[in-house]
């Protein structure tokens, strides 16, 4: 199978046919309805940057929680990476056993 496929070929096929912009999308771009959302989407990205990070499973289920209580609250945006960065400002480096 693998030789029936070259890698090289197959990608150029399809870059050629279902990658490449269509005439209408140019004109869009050029119109600056998707250049606008370009832009804005190009801004957004220099301020932060998509992490992997571990975490135990009860730990998980502990931030979950937090989030779906504070939700209920009336934080309605609130999110797994809201409260990470909530609980950032409120941490006392000086209080932190040293076992962390």
């Amino acid at each position: 199978m693998k030789n029936v496929f070259n890698k090289d070929e197959v990608r150029a096929v399809l870059e050629e046919n279902f990658y490449k912009p269509t005439p209408g999308a140019k004109a869009r771009t050029r119109s600056g309805v998707m250049a606008k959302a370009g832009r804005k989407k190009a801004a957004a990205e220099e301020h932060y940057s998509v992490i992997c990070i571990s975490m135990y499973n009860d730990d998980l289920a502990r931030l979950d929680a937090k989030v779906t209580e504070l939700k209920k609250a009336g934080h309605r945006k609130m999110t797994r990476s809201a409260l990470i960065r909530f609980a950032l400002d409120q941490v006392d480096a000086g209080k932190l056993p040293r076992s962390y």
